[in-house]
């Protein structure tokens, strides 16, 4: 089958995508790639923050974008962000543009998370400095200026992935409640792209994000870990048996993305657990599609917008 035919038009840039062969060795190379392409198109002032003072533990790096102009509101809502890149690439300033922008339409601060990387870092450490940074984040909400009822955790890609799992983990320590959960296009079956996938829809995964680098991320992540172990879900969410007690849920991931069945899967078990939760399929589209102008693009950054302040209103 021939995905291609199905791809939306404004999106042809996805047909001249080159392939990568996805290995330790050409880690580096897709590294310096990655930083040499994601360039933003404007000075964006952030406020770098780290988890700890402590000149021996510098903790969590943490990049802080707030409105350009001050609200009425005393406290703002807040968005713990968590960037995409597979486990393997990425910084927050990757998204710096559309932080920026984010913070400006919404009125609300991002907290966008450094998070260690695998394979040199594998799990549980991306999620556990995922969950550091979101404790500092309540810490200190005060000197912040944040209302911490008012708290929504978010991500892209893999970085949907760590927000789903790190919900997940927030359940299970209750010392924290979050008031929603957005995932776009979120990586979150281990098994995706493998001999042990649920299922293999074969017009999904054959533009940009593929089956190869999908299992040659989760390899990274997982290290020696053992996933098959009564909390294997903090490691890929999609194992989770139910997800009762997750914050109000938005999903969105294109219709020729790898993810859409496990995104689809995650979205029917929270409305199954009685989660309110919110999906959308775009038709046309692959993984990443919100990074080349569109109307696809246009309509996902609304129904995002919409999504958080229905969120915040609740």
């Amino acid at each position: 089958m021939d995905a291609a035919k199905l791809l939306d038009p404004e999106y042809a840039q996805f047909l001249e995508k080159t392939s990568t062969e996805w290995t330790l060795d050409n880690l580096p190379a897709i590294r310096t790639r990655l930083s040499a392409d994601f360039k933003p198109s404007r000075p964006v002032r952030y406020e770098e923050r780290w988890t700890t003072d402590a000149p021996t533990a510098p903790g969590v790096r943490l990049c802080i974008y707030r409105p350009d102009q001050k609200s009425e509101d005393q406290t703002l809502p807040a968005i713990l962000y968590l960037h995409g890149g597979g486990f393997v690439l990425g910084c927050p300033e990757m998204a710096d543009d559309y932080l920026a922008d984010l913070a400006n339409e919404m009125k609300a601060v991002i907290v966008a998370v450094d998070y260690r990387l695998a394979p040199e870092h594998p799990y549980p450490v991306p999620l556990e400095d995922s969950y550091t940074a979101l404790s500092w984040l309540f810490r200190e909400s005060y000197r912040l200026g944040l209302d911490a009822n008012r708290v929504v955790i978010m991500g892209h890609s893999a970085g949907g992935g760590l927000a789903a799992a790190l919900a997940l983990l927030v359940r299970e320590r209750a010392q924290y409640s979050v008031a929603g959960l957005v995932l776009i296009y979120p990586m979150l079956d281990h098994r995706i792209g493998s001999a042990l996938a649920p299922t293999d829809n074969p017009t999904t995964g054959t533009l940009n994000w593929g089956r190869e680098a999908n299992r040659f991320c989760w390899q990274c992540l997982q290290g020696s870990y053992d996933s098959d172990d009564a909390k294997g879900f903090l490691f890929s969410a999609a194992l989770a048996p139910d997800l009762e007690g997750l914050p109000r849920s938005f999903i969105c991931v294109g219709a020729l993305d790898l993810f859409l069945e496990e995104d689809v899967e995650f979205a029917l078990k929270l409305s199954r657990s009685g989660v309110p939760v919110e999906l959308h399929v775009y038709p046309g589209v692959p993984h990443m599609f919100d990074q080349y102008p569109g109307s696809v693009t246009d309509q996902c950054r609304h129904d995002v917008a919409a999504a958080l302040g229905k969120m915040w209103a609740a």
